[in-house]
């Protein structure tokens, strides 16, 4: 599977973190899990959650080698935890796919990422066309459908009842079954992707392939979560018309987490997609407070009681020539009592303005979030394309708009 538009307010100023420092550390290791490598500066990261279904995979594979080739032994585990690593090793190609269509249509990917349920391509942006999305999203399982028709070309190459043959064909089998499942037509899928394309295609609106791909991916939850079980049931009776009960509370537990992340993925993409047509919606110019600008040496008294007259919110330290030096951070006011402000000059409480500190008015929806990103800070300047001074821009305002807008119902 792979993932698009990450929700953007997660790290518009790094909340929760201290100073820059922090941040950088951070962006070198944004809760991904362990770091792999990198493919094309895209680093890889194994999740803590894949030792968990590795070991599962290595005790269940393992007990299934006692059957088939029962001389191995206890090497059987050995020979179960390689078929772990090879599968996933094939996920990961499955994603690569991803990353690649990705950065040749020059759509940024945040990371790659390995985890329970297979691995996760985080694209931080949408294609700008179906077709594109289209594409993207159908390289996946093609990759996993000729990984199996590989792994299928090397069974014929040697006796099955060997480990290389027993490897090969479970390394068939579960490709197949990862491109099978990811082009069902239902988000988080690839195969909802696609749909969401063809959607996208014939009514010339995203948002309607969003929906539609969104709704299908959520009868699918259903499917499974009902579905697998009765299959599975059906497949496993024996003789005497018995089914094991612990195989049949496996298989519910399987297909319950199944169509929760299926359902819960379908969600959140709907949810994304009726964000981004409310991003517009944040607009530096809107959201920006109005400030007056004071001397360095101004005290602090006097310079809100200045704000207050002009029914201003920020301040902005200016030089001799009226150029804007520094803003005064709002956090810094809040911390001096009321007794001590006269005698506190403002320039004690200013940060110094740098190059990414100044904002365009005319910037608006992920065009201004992620200018914020790139440039942390809890005030910016808001200058108009003359240059001249419009205001102050705090995160807090653009945090409070984007949860406000999030919290809107999705569906």
């Amino acid at each position: 599977m792979s993932e698009s538009g990450r929700p953007p307010s997660q790290d518009i100023r790094d909340p929760g973190r201290g100073g820059d420092g922090d941040s950088e550390k951070a962006k070198r290791n944004p809760g991904g899990g362990v770091l792999m490598g990198r493919f094309f500066g895209v680093p890889i990261y194994v999740a803590p959650s894949w030792f968990l279904v590795a070991a599962l995979i290595t005790w269940v594979f393992g007990g299934q080698l006692d059957t088939v080739l029962p001389r191995l032994g206890g090497l059987r585990y050995l020979v179960s935890l390689f078929f772990a690593v090879a599968f996933y090793a094939s996920v990961l190609i499955h994603e690569l796919a991803h990353t690649v269509a990705a950065l040749r249509f020059n759509l940024p990917v945040r990371r790659i990422q390995l985890q329970f349920f297979g691995g996760v391509s985080e694209i931080e942006k949408e294609s700008d066309t179906p077709g594109r999305e289209f594409v993207l999203a159908f390289v996946g399982p093609l990759l996993s459908l000729v990984l199996a028709a590989v792994f299928f070309g090397g069974m014929q190459l040697v006796d099955r009842g060997t480990v290389p043959g027993v490897l090969l064909a479970g390394l068939f089998v579960s490709n197949l079954i990862v491109a099978i499942f990811n082009f069902l037509p239902g988000l988080p899928l690839d195969g909802g992707r696609m749909l969401r394309a063809v959607v996208w295609k014939l009514s010339g609106r995203p948002m309607t392939g969003t929906v539609a791909a969104a709704w299908v991916g959520r009868g699918l939850a259903l499917a499974v979560l009902i579905g697998l079980p009765l299959l599975s049931y059906a497949g496993g009776v024996d003789g005497n018309g018995s089914h094991s009960n612990a195989d049949s509370l496996t298989d519910a537990l399987l297909a319950a987490i199944l169509a929760a992340i299926i359902w819960t993925g379908a969600g959140n993409s709907l949810r994304m997609a009726r964000l981004r047509e409310r991003l517009p919606g944040l607009r530096a110019r809107t959201l920006t407070r109005r400030a007056v600008p004071v001397a360095s040496d101004t005290p602090l008294s006097e310079a809100l009681r200045r704000a207050h007259e002009a029914g201003a919110r920020a301040l902005v330290v200016v030089d001799g020539q009226g150029d804007p030096t520094a803003l005064v951070r709002e956090s810094a006011i809040v911390s001096i009592p009321e007794h001590r402000r006269p005698w506190v000059a403002v320039s004690g409480l200013a940060q110094e303005l740098t190059a990414g500190m100044r904002v365009s008015a005319e910037l608006s929806g992920e065009d201004l979030l992620d200018r914020l990103r790139a440039n942390p800070s809890t005030e910016y300047l808001v200058i108009e394309p003359t240059g001249e001074i419009y205001g102050v821009l705090s995160t807090t305002d653009v945090e409070r708009a984007f949860l406000a807008a999030m919290g809107r119902p999705a569906a």
